[in-house]
């Protein structure tokens, strides 16, 4: 008897350890760090985070968005395109919500009010904000963010993750340009 009930814990101890590393091997980690400057300028690793799937390595493109109109940069977690950004230097305000920048978006909203002096429009996978910027090469900026997720998160979630990221990095992007507005 004594045997059976050896065999038996034995059995159940050998069935949960494998069932364990088989849970702990399915789950997704992290294994890269979060940045602390995304092309070109500081940003916020909380903000950031959200935005990058779980992977081993992340990559940033070397292109600076605050150093020539129109660049773009892109940062990818294991191959994965996962954030892309740029920054346009324009010399007139560009309403995100315009029937003109209708193309850039599915499912566009206008945004809440934003902390800072501009206007924004989210879509499900990205967000367009125009903002001042008051310098003579670039009297306003807009800033462009396409975020893809392959979580498969709530899509409004992901839409909040999209403003408070961009929320916090516009005025970065403002002051990394020596915006004077």
């Amino acid at each position: 008897m004594q045997r059976i009930a050896a065999r038996t814990g034995a059995l159940a101890l050998t069935m949960f350890c494998g069932f364990s590393l088989l849970v702990a091997g399915c789950v997704a980690s992290r294994e890269y760090a979060i940045p602390k400057d995304v092309c070109g300028v500081p940003a916020g690793e909380k903000e950031l985070s959200a935005l990058l799937p779980d992977g081993e390595k992340l990559e940033v493109t070397d292109t600076s968005i605050v150093t020539k109109s129109g660049s773009n940069c892109d940062v990818s977690v294991d191959d994965f395109p996962a954030v892309s950004l740029t920054v346009e230097q324009v010399d007139k305000f560009y309403d995100p919500m315009s029937k003109h920048e209708s193309f850039r978006f599915t499912n566009r909203k206008k945004m809440a009010p934003l902390p800072f002096d501009g206007s924004g429009a989210t879509g499900d996978k990205n967000i367009m904000i125009s903002t001042s910027c008051g310098l003579p090469e670039a009297d306003h900026l807009v800033v462009l963010l396409i975020a893809r997720d392959k979580s498969g998160k709530d899509v409004t979630e992901h839409r909040s993750d999209m403003e408070a990221f961009m929320v916090d990095f516009v005025p970065r992007v403002k002051k990394a340009m020596a915006c004077s507005a």
